[in-house]
């Protein structure tokens, strides 16, 4: 395992003696956390809460990447952030990362403002011990369990709308993976989202504190004690389900763990432009590796509609549109859910 390091006195004595008087995770787990490293796809409700877990509870390294920048909201689950994070228009792994770095010192935080695809996977989760879901579309989840079980990574899916939730820990080559559970994405008109059904922000401390736990497994070398069993928990009615999911070795056989066909990974699946889980915005990637002038562009812009701009983004409000561009070339184009249109007013301000 790699990993930052974390004086053992602090390990037996100070902040994590209640974690080591647990027998089952002991001295030696303890270290083993100290020793690993771990990364959190998506630092939004789920993954902001898992990771918040893993860095109080020792684990030496923490990576966290996620495309997005925090909105008002968001608070009401998302509880790494504040209000200041909002009025500051920061993407969410820097706030995470100020956030993190002041609960724990002693962890090293790894924040990447990027969307997960195939060409910088390899780089975000090499060195990884475990990979936790807290992403919010199923391509992204592909993509992780292709890169998981190709590389023999172990790795926690979970999700969560309304006041349901689901998570299974996968251990590649000896459990289901998520293309054994799921062989194709659910259709768009039967996946819920947040804004279309809504959520409630105990399911979603429920949902990442399950997948932190498995993780912790994971991380301490406790393998053994993982679940790789599908968790559903329905908290509004009081129900807590737990099915087995068999790996499909016979007819029809998972492209994934048996076949070992990794679509997603090898970008023959996917798109460049996404829609927004039900938030009336899309994605576009970036075209060119030339990161943009951030500073070049806000005066460019400046005549034409409203512009603010930090470290990390320019935001553009003109017409019915909200217009976010990153450092690294990527773009979110609130106001529609039109790949289409989208990318039209993509061009038309950003010279395509």
């Amino acid at each position: 395992m790699s990993g930052s390091t974390n004086p053992t006195g602090e390990i037996s004595k100070g902040r994590y003696r209640r974690q080591v008087n647990f027998s089952p995770l002991g001295e030696a787990g303890q270290q083993r956390l100290a020793e690993s490293t771990v990364l959190v796809c998506g630092c939004g409700a789920l993954g902001s809460v898992a990771a918040e877990l893993l860095v109080r509870a020792g684990v030496g390294r923490v990576r966290i990447v996620d495309r997005d920048f925090l909105e008002l909201d968001n608070l009401h689950r998302q509880v790494l952030y504040t209000e200041a994070d909002v009025d500051a228009n920061l993407p969410k792994a820097i706030a995470a990362a100020q956030h993190l770095r002041q609960i724990n010192s002693s962890v090293s935080i790894e924040p990447y403002v990027a969307d997960v695809t195939t060409e910088n996977i390899a780089t975000l989760a090499d060195g990884c011990d475990a990979i936790v879901d807290g992403t919010d579309n199923f391509e992204t989840r592909y993509l992780l369990n292709d890169y998981a079980v190709s590389t023999g990574t172990p790795w926690v899916f979970g999700g969560c709308v309304g006041a349901e939730g689901q998570t299974m820990a996968i251990l590649p080559g000896e459990t289901a993976c998520l293309s054994c559970l799921l062989p194709e994405p659910p259709p768009a008109e039967l996946q819920p989202t947040c804004d279309t059904a809504g959520v409630l922000n105990p399911i979603v401390h429920t949902i990442a504190a399950w997948e932190a736990m498995e993780a912790l497994k994971i991380l301490s070398g406790n393998v053994a004690a993982v679940s790789c069993r599908l968790a559903v928990v329905d908290l509004w009615n009081n129900q807590i389900r737990s099915v087995g999911i068999a790996r499909r070795e016979e007819s029809p056989k998972c492209q994934t763990c048996i076949e070992r066909d990794f679509p997603w990974l090898e970008g023959r699946r996917g798109s460049a432009t996404v829609s927004l889980c039900g938030r009336n915005a899309v994605q576009i990637s970036a075209s060119s590796s030339q990161a943009p002038s951030l500073p070049a562009l806000a005066e460019k812009l400046a005549s034409i509609g409203k512009v603010t701009a930090n470290d990390f983004l320019l935001r553009l409000e003109i017409d019915e549109y909200r217009i976010t561009l990153f450092a690294d070339g990527r773009a979110i184009i609130a106001g529609t859910d039109d790949p289409a249109v989208a990318r039209t007013i993509f061009n038309k301000y950003f010279g395509g």
